[in-house]
């Protein structure tokens, strides 16, 4: 395993900042592969690698202690469980906003019909909606 890059290099391969590479680490996430003669960390391309991992599991809305887990050697059934779970709180919040979005439009139309008369009725619709929600 080749090893080389400095912190500032792995953060600039892997598109984040040096504090997110330090935070990482005392995660436990990370830990460099070794040391220079100055006591500097160096990191791998297998570190690079992981990191990547890291980044991409918490865009896809897993957790650290998520992405933990799955740095770790498990069984395609446990891996599988996490996905579903995390699947179901996205279908979740996709609903909510499908919501947000349906009272928004028509918080929009009520404004638009209203526009002439200079008296929007908006907050008092939102607010008998927030009632029955």
């Amino acid at each position: 395993m080749v090893v080389g890059m400095t912190i500032g290099a792995l953060a600039r391969a892997a598109g984040v900042a040096t504090s997110t590479v330090r935070y990482y680490e005392r995660a436990g996430l990370l830990r460099p592969s070794a040391r220079s003669a100055g006591n500097y960390r160096l990191y791998s391309a297998a570190d690079l690698q992981r990191l990547r991992f890291i980044r991409a599991g918490q865009a896809t809305g897993f957790t650290l202690e998520d992405i933990t887990y799955l740095l770790r050697p498990a069984s395609c059934h446990r891996v599988q469980q996490l996905i579903e779970d995390r699947l179901g709180t996205v279908e979740a919040r996709m609903k909510e906003l499908r919501h947000v979005r349906r009272v928004l439009r028509q918080s929009l139309d009520q404004c638009r019909e209203h526009e002439e008369s200079g008296r929007c009725e908006v907050v008092a619709d939102l607010s008998s909606r927030a009632k029955h929600a």
